[in-house]
């Protein structure tokens, strides 16, 4: 509905809230009820990425997503911006020529909307990223591409559009972290995994986001906004796999309503940040 076809701004507001109520009594006839792993879409990001990154959240996650693919359940990767140059590394897992060959669409139209805007695909990474130790795109791509784990890549999707396929697939998102975890969740993603190495605050309602600790350091300093650290990869003390494990019964906790750091801190509501495709196609 719109402003104008509704009348007003305040019948606008006031048929919104009548929407509302309405639904109300059928949520309040929602019950709990057991349902299979295989129901999770989980959406992958990672934010204020590090040298770390790469070497401890990101490959312990990807071990994560490998076990809930084993299990018949889904996980988005996305930010297209961030896996250029290492999207090689995606197309030969691709489950067919025909969806090697729509990750490939996506990365060329990438391509020529940096040359219509005259800005660069692979130019330096952030101001953030360079203070943790990345200095090229494709570092930070080839770890950003970890959080993928080892399966096949079973399909590629248009920003926000839904997700059917089971397994591990591609959504062509812009590297905007709010905006490219918005356009995971209209797609389906029901949790939200998001690793950081900077200590990035972060949630996204209603979506449950759990957050990943790249280093000690990190984890050390900011630890009621992470729920898991993985900088026991860097020291030796846990393996990838034992981190990961670990990752993947908190993604099972959380999916049975154990709240995360960024639920209890209320982060998530600002989060909300569509991808406006009409001002740059």
């Amino acid at each position: 509905m719109t402003i104008q076809e509704s009348g007003g701004t305040r019948n606008a507001i006031e048929k919104g809230i009548s929407f509302i109520l309405d639904m109300l009594p059928e949520a309040n006839n929602v019950k709990r009820e057991p349902v299979p792993v295989s129901e999770i879409i989980l959406a992958l990001e990672c934010g204020g990425s590090d040298s770390y990154s790469g070497i401890s959240a990101n490959p312990a996650l990807g071990y994560a997503v490998d076990r809930l693919v084993r299990q018949g359940g889904t996980a988005i990767l996305s930010e297209t911006s961030e896996i250029y140059g290492a999207e090689h590394l995606l197309t030969r897992r691709a489950i067919s020529r025909e969806v090697g060959e729509k990750l490939i669409r996506r990365i060329k139209w990438w391509e020529e909307y940096c040359k219509r805007t005259g800005s660069e695909m692979n130019n330096n990474p952030s101001a953030g990223n360079k203070a943790g130790g990345l200095t090229t795109v494709l570092e930070k791509s080839l770890g950003g591409i970890a959080k993928a784990g080892t399966t096949s890549l079973m399909d590629v999707y248009e920003y926000a559009e839904p997700v059917t396929a089971k397994g591990l697939v591609f959504m062509d998102t812009p590297g905007y972290d709010p905006m490219a975890v918005t356009g995971q969740i209209a797609g389906g993603a029901n949790l939200l995994c998001f690793t950081t190495g900077r200590g990035s605050a972060f949630g996204a309602k209603p979506t449950p986001c759990l957050k990943l600790s790249t280093n000690n350091a990190l984890w050390q300093r900011q630890r009621d906004d992470m729920d898991l650290n993985c900088g026991t990869i860097v020291d030796g003390e846990e393996t990838i796999e034992q981190v990961g494990e670990r990752i993947y019964q908190r993604i099972i906790e959380l999916a049975s309503g154990h709240r995360s750091r960024s639920e209890e801190l209320g982060y998530g509501s600002q989060e909300f940040v569509p991808w406006i495709m009409n001002s740059i196609m």
